[in-house]
């Protein structure tokens, strides 16, 4: 789109500052012509000026109706348009479905109310543990329904939040199902078309199911339809033992099922650090109505039909032979998540997606058929298969704003926090002790291992939770964190203590000398860090972070 007007002057006269254009520091925000006064034109731009960004290309002055606009409205697209607005920019936000996607509305959010339900039940449902506070409680029960709303309430609580944020800070909320047609241009809904800047996509992932499962929604289940909890069978079984179905079996188990345990790896919960996983299968799968099959795949899954169970075909995960049939009354298909790119015009840019991912590099920016970058094209979340978290979307998309209005940034995936919200907790960031192993072996360094346990903590003994294990697996020539992993009490709220340490580049010889309060499960990390051996003592970190610290 060009504009209705247009300026003449000699490259002599005029020198475009070195910041982009639109710079919220460059003038005040109700002045945003390219970054310039207007007087330094010497004319007052129309009043009626609906474009907001200006390139200046061969004497000719292009113009955009946005500086930003983002496709997907979930955590990921949420936390840019924020940053983004924050910065000065005018965006605007794509949703075809509802605000929030799969986290606020499918996942995480309601995920947690469901779990907080499940931790108050096994621990009203544990007399041992009841009598040890010298507590006596009759026989918990729970209303189905009532804990459904509970966790339906919830996510419409956080989708109205974050959508009331975005329209109080003015980002444009389009409605319609948004398609890149071309280099900086936009169509949502039916032919809406619109110009920007920079393009965001961040349009998330949907539940991933094998061939040969048939899901019908009511017995063979995803967990979009788990979330709703409209039944709780007596016997379920969980095909994948990572984050969704360990959370799940929580939640199963407290309310009554029995859990059956489908996973293709020869142990379950394959992508913890081993010694996490051991613990933890120790506590939270042994003790349980659970039992497992490791070293299959469920090569067909019917649901139940005409008074029949859902019926189960297990066969060898290498060889691929028959090994049984389970019958049970409901399954539950967490087998991970793939990305949703279909639909996105992709082709229109000449981008081949990867196994379903945008490829992109590691500032998030598009790569072509061809792996030259798309200009002004980025891609962030669960859509380019970096790392399938929803904080990790929203920190990506940060930083692709913060790229977009001229800072560099690069962000550093090893210190993005995971964790998984059982009872108790568990949660990791960095590498794990296999992968940082590999990686000594690779680089010719020494890796070291330091533990500590939650029944050495006041905080946790006075809560009769002393089950727990912290681990860190560090250099020990120089004290970079190379991995923490947690097992226990808010274990999730304990990791980012070192995830921060991690993205700053703290180094172990200071922060061990930090101070935390006491009696707290903070001190199970401090210890953690006092447990370590540094073989030179004297500081590595730079002064630059040790004043951010």
């Amino acid at each position: 789109m060009q504009s209705a007007f247009s300026l003449s002057f000699s490259q002599s006269s005029l020198t475009l500052p070195n910041r982009p254009l639109c710079s919220p520091n460059a003038a005040p925000r109700n002045l945003r012509f390219c970054g310039l006064r207007r007087e330094a034109f010497g004319f007052s731009p129309p009043k009626q000026l609906n474009s907001c960004r200006f390139q200046v290309k061969n004497r000719r002055i292009e113009s955009f109706d946005y500086d930003l606009v983002i496709i997907g409205a979930g955590v990921g697209g949420h936390g840019a348009a924020l940053h983004a607005v924050e910065k000065g920019l005018k965006t605007a936000i794509i949703e075809g479905d509802v605000v929030g996607g799969t986290c606020v509305n499918r996942g995480c959010v309601p995920s947690k109310a469901l779990l907080a339900v499940s931790g108050r039940m096994r621990e009203l449902q544990n007399e041992h543990h009841m009598k040890s506070f010298g507590l006596q409680v009759s026989a918990a029960g729970y209303d189905r329904q009532g804990v459904a709303d509970h966790a339906s309430n919830l996510a419409t609580k956080i989708r109205n939040n974050l959508t009331n944020s975005m329209k109080a800070l003015g980002v444009d909320i389009l409605t319609g199902f948004g398609s890149v047609l071309g280099p900086q241009k936009v169509k949502y809904g039916k032919d809406n078309v619109i110009t920007a800047k920079d393009i965001i996509i961040a349009t998330g992932s949907v539940p991933f199911v094998p061939k040969g499962i048939e899901v019908d929604g009511k017995t063979v289940i995803t967990s979009d339809h788990a979330l709703k909890l409209e039944s709780v069978p007596d016997w379920i079984a969980i095909v994948g033992s990572g984050y969704i179905g360990l959370e799940f079996s929580d939640v199963y188990t407290a309310l009554g099922s029995e859990v059956t345990f489908i996973e293709a790896l020869d142990q379950l919960m394959p992508g913890f650090d081993p010694e996490i996983s051991k613990l933890a299968q120790r506590v939270l799968i042994n003790p349980r109505k659970i039992d497992y099959h490791t070293g299959v795949f469920a090569s067909k899954i019917t649901p139940a039909k005409d008074g029949r169970p859902v019926m189960i075909e297990l066969i060898d995960a290498k060889t691929k032979e028959h090994k049984d049939t389970l019958e049970v009354d409901a399954a539950l298909i967490a087998t991970g998540r793939a990305p949703f790119t279909n639909g996105l015009g992709l082709e229109n840019i000449n981008v081949a997606t990867q196994r379903g991912f945008i490829p992109v590099d590691e500032r998030m920016r598009v790569i072509d058929g061809n792996g030259k970058l798309v200009p002004n094209l980025y891609c962030i979340g669960d859509a380019n298969g970096k790392l399938m978290l929803a904080h990790a979307a929203s920190a990506q998309g940060i930083s692709v704003v913060e790229q977009v209005t001229g800072r560099d940034h690069v962000l550093n995936h090893l210190s993005i926090p995971a964790a998984c919200f059982t009872h108790p907790e568990i949660s990791m960031v960095g590498l794990t002790e296999p992968q940082a192993r590999e990686k000594a072996e690779k680089e010719g360094f020494k890796v070291s291992i330091a533990k500590t346990s939650f029944k050495a903590n006041t905080k946790a003994l006075a809560e009769n939770e002393g089950e727990g294990l912290a681990k860190m697996i560090y250099r020990p020539d120089n004290g970079e964190i190379l991995g923490v992993h947690i097992f226990g009490l808010h274990a999730a709220d304990l990791i980012h203590e070192a995830s921060n340490a991690i993205a700053l580049g703290t180094r172990i010889q200071d922060i061990k000398l930090a101070v935390h309060a006491h009696p707290t499960l903070s001190e199970v990390v401090d210890e953690l860090f006092k447990a370590a051996k540094v073989e030179s003592p004297a500081s590595t970190t730079p002064q630059s972070v040790k004043a951010a610290v």
